[in-house]
């Protein structure tokens, strides 16, 4: 900090000093006889300048010792900047100080959260990829060994490949789109029933082939929501639910309603949860004791529902005994004047 600089820091300073000091001359010079006024006048500007220049000068060279660490520190950069920043002289620049460590918290943890987002891009990619090249090993596969298997057989092998590799694809999708949602929905009256009905269709083949039978209250429900997110919430759970169930089992769809919210509840007759596992099945990646024995799992269905869900205004929560039963239910709140259900 360079002397100019820091006489133009105190220039309201200087304005002060010059107009007390034409105020007192005047004074001065009126109160007392001519030849003695001019004397007074005079020796008390100088000496009121030497106070003064006295002032400035020590205050310079106090403040300089601070700047001049602050500048070293600046130039120096590098992690440990603000750790070696010099102590504070006056209130003002403790105020400044503190708003620049906030300043380093704040960006230091945006930091961390994007570091910990791309590693856990990276980690989704690596199991997403690991995941779609099983459908496409299979695809080849067959085709290698297909000189003694009919046309039909191959088909239906054929589309239960593309089917799976369908369903990660739009898994991808959506993942890649959860940031832009506000950008991306449209909101409007969503008969659940029907919503229901298309996913069992999606999954046709695979109720067919594990003889899973399906049953759904025989009740219309309409709520206020996105078609395509809300569409996408359900194939979650459905999918979810048909991989854990086995031969023979029973899919469940029912509805619920009280004074605060709407619920529907899709339940299987699956393998369950673990206890231990029950409160962790909505983060990201986690595939749980269940998943990992199973078969190989992106962890990342029902972490994508729950924020899809939780973006559109609803929520999921989820029950389940190991062994016997899961049941998921999609809670849709109450909104004043939006989001009533209506029962025909």
């Amino acid at each position: 900090m360079s002397f100019a600089h820091y006489m133009k820091d105190k220039r309201f300073f200087c304005l002060l000093y010059a107009a007390i000091m034409l105020f007192v001359s005047v004074i001065l010079y009126v109160g007392d006889s001519a030849s003695a006024s001019v004397s007074n006048v005079v020796y008390v500007n100088a000496v009121c300048l030497i106070v003064a220049a006295l002032y400035i000068g020590i205050g310079y060279f106090y403040r300089r010792k601070f700047y001049r660490e602050l500048t070293a520190v600046i130039e120096q950069g590098g992690d440990a900047m603000i750790a070696a920043l010099p102590a504070p002289q006056t209130a003002e620049q403790s105020l400044y100080l503190q708003h620049i460590r906030k300043l380093q918290r704040e960006h230091a943890e945006q930091l961390q959260q994007l570091v910990n987002e791309k590693r856990d891009h990276q980690d989704f990619i690596m199991s997403w990829i690991h995941e779609v090249k099983l459908p496409i090993a299979a695809s080849r596969m067959l085709i290698n060994n297909c000189e003694d298997k009919s046309v039909d057989y191959l088909i239906d092998k054929f589309e239960d490949e593309l089917g799976k590799i369908d369903s990660y694809v739009e898994q991808a999708l959506y993942y890649s789109r959860i940031d832009s949602f506000s950008r991306d929905y449209f909101i409007t009256e969503i008969r659940l029933a029907q919503m229901m009905k298309s996913s069992v269709k999606k999954y046709a083949k695979l109720f067919i082939n594990k003889r899973i039978r399906f049953v759904m209250e025989d009740t219309d429900y309409f709520v206020q929501s996105d078609s395509k997110w809300l569409a996408f919430i359900i194939d979650q759970i459905t999918a979810n639910s048909l991989k854990y169930t086995n031969e023979g089992g029973q899919l469940t769809v029912s509805f619920e309603a009280d004074s605060k919210e709407q619920r529907m509840l899709i339940s299987d007759t699956g393998i369950g949860i673990a206890p231990e596992d029950l409160t962790r099945v909505f983060e990201k990646g986690f595939t749980g004791t269940n998943g990992r024995s199973q078969s190989k799992s992106t962890g990342m269905g029902l972490y994508l529902a729950k924020q899809l869900a939780l973006k559109l205004g609803h929520d999921l929560s989820i029950q389940s005994e190991e062994g016997s039963m899961t049941k998921v239910t999609i809670h849709f709140p109450k909104i004043r004047n939006y989001g009533e259900w209506y029962s025909r």
